[in-house]
């Protein structure tokens, strides 16, 4: 510090050149203008410069705990989102596969609820055919004893006269006189 103020002193020795000019000589001109200046910003820019650092790391400090507590609540909400994730994926897992065993259910009801109408379609065409095989055998049976009857009336016409009349229906009142003894 001796130097600096050594060549404030200094300077009131200077013998002065008599006319304005440029001093070329760099080493003894620019240190003084430089130690000049650097003691003035010192001086006055020291509380401007600490302040303006003090607000500069402030800034910094409260940038970072903001951002670490975003990134906290990031890591909060991503977390979060997960255990949706997994939920949504336990649940669609398990709809799926109630889905395929539904499907699976509802194919099996199917096929046997079709059975069971085959089974009944097949008794009752089974039921139908044995009603006309009925119908048919009673037709045919019905128009065998008509032929059968007209045959015989016609026999029985033909064949009988009076007096084989008479015979018959006296050996028929005979029979039934025998009947009514033997029974009382």
């Amino acid at each position: 510090m001796k130097n600096v103020t050594d060549s404030f002193v200094s300077l009131g020795y200077w013998p002065f050149a008599g006319s304005f000019g440029f001093n070329t000589d760099i080493l003894a001109t620019n240190p003084i203008n430089l130690t000049v200046v650097l003691g003035v910003l010192i001086f006055f820019g020291k509380g401007v410069l600490s302040d303006l650092l003090d607000n500069r790391k402030q800034r910094i400090l409260n940038t970072i705990r903001n951002s670490e507590e975003l990134r906290g609540g990031a890591i909060e909400q991503l977390e979060k989102a997960r255990a949706r994730l997994r939920k949504v994926e336990m649940e669609a897992n398990e709809f799926r596969v109630n889905g395929y065993s539904e499907i699976e259910r509802e194919k099996l009801n199917l096929i046997n609820s079709t059975y069971k109408t085959l089974e009944q379609l097949e008794n009752y065409k089974n039921e139908t055919i044995h009603f006309e095989q009925q119908s048919a055998i009673n037709e045919v049976r019905q128009q065998v004893f008509q032929q059968a009857l007209e045959g015989a009336l016609g026999t029985l016409t033909s064949c009988l006269n009076n007096e084989l009349h008479l015979r018959t229906i006296s050996a028929n009142i005979g029979m039934f006189g025998t009947m009514k003894e033997i029974i009382d």
